[in-house]
């Protein structure tokens, strides 16, 4: 049985990654801030042997105390699945120092020193056909300018550039490293964003949708559900020979060669 570590378990994305991936068999390390809802979660999924750690990746010593943890316990992954705080929109494209040091260590240095502890506890063997795979989820503005996540425009493009230099790193080791780029998605708290816009305008739901999603291909912004399975496509056999890549899930909407 394979084990996957998932971050951000209890957020809308991640419960939707751990019901997907538990159903498929897989046994999980499910990692948030707050316990009480892991175990929660962790009685409500498919299969047995799933453990809980408290993890908040913007606070050193709990990142501490969870890379000890995966250690004390002897956990060995197979695969990690690393959602790392976004940082919320914002027009301001020249933020103050401060600010910017504030979301690096939140987005970005911590949610990395978490991808070390996960990267410590996996022993990849690709000569006997064990390979472990890490899936950073990150946004559109990774590969596309968004006026509006002016923040996100940069955050997102480190966490591109650091898995493709993990990528080169790590391969020989039988490590892959890919990122996952969504779009629109139709996460709770995404939803409640579209029903304020709604209201706002004084549409309903199902208008402002049609109207917000009318620029691209397919038509729609994306469920948990299909980001769930996006995931367990890249910690399975299909991307053994995929590394570096950074995937986009929107739609079609960006645009880029």
């Amino acid at each position: 049985m394979r084990t996957i570590l998932v971050t951000g378990a209890t957020g809308g994305i991640g419960d939707a990654v751990c019901h997907q991936l538990a159903k498929s068999g897989y046994a999980l390390v499910l990692a948030a801030r707050n316990m009480e809802k892991l175990k929660t979660l962790s009685e409500r999924l498919a299969g047995s042997g799933h453990q809980c750690l408290s993890l908040d990746m913007t606070n050193d010593e709990a990142i501490g105390l969870f890379a000890s943890q995966l250690s004390e316990k002897g956990i060995v992954l197979d695969g990690v699945v690393l959602m790392p705080p976004q940082a919320h929109s914002t027009n301001d494209p020249m933020p103050g120092s401060q600010a910017w040091r504030e979301l690096f260590q939140s987005c970005f240095i911590g949610p990395l020193e978490v991808l070390k502890a996960a990267i410590a506890a996996m022993k990849p063997d690709p000569a006997a056909g064990r390979r472990a795979k890490i899936v950073i989820i990150s946004g559109i503005s990774s590969a596309q300018v968004l006026g509006h996540y002016a923040t996100s425009n940069v955050l997102r493009c480190a966490w591109v550039g650091e898995a493709k230099t993990l990528a080169f790193a790590l391969g020989s080791r039988g490590i892959h490293v890919n990122t996952l780029s969504l779009g629109g998605t139709l996460a709770p708290w995404y939803r409640e964003g579209i029903e304020k816009r709604a209201h706002a305008a004084g549409m309903t739901f199902d208008q402002r949708l049609a109207e917000e999603t009318s620029n691209i291909p397919l038509g729609k912004y994306g469920e948990p559900a299909e980001v769930a399975i996006a995931v367990e496509g890249l910690l399975s056999p299909f991307s053994d020979h995929m590394t570096g890549l950074n995937i986009m899930h929107d739609g079609g909407f960006t645009r880029s060669y």
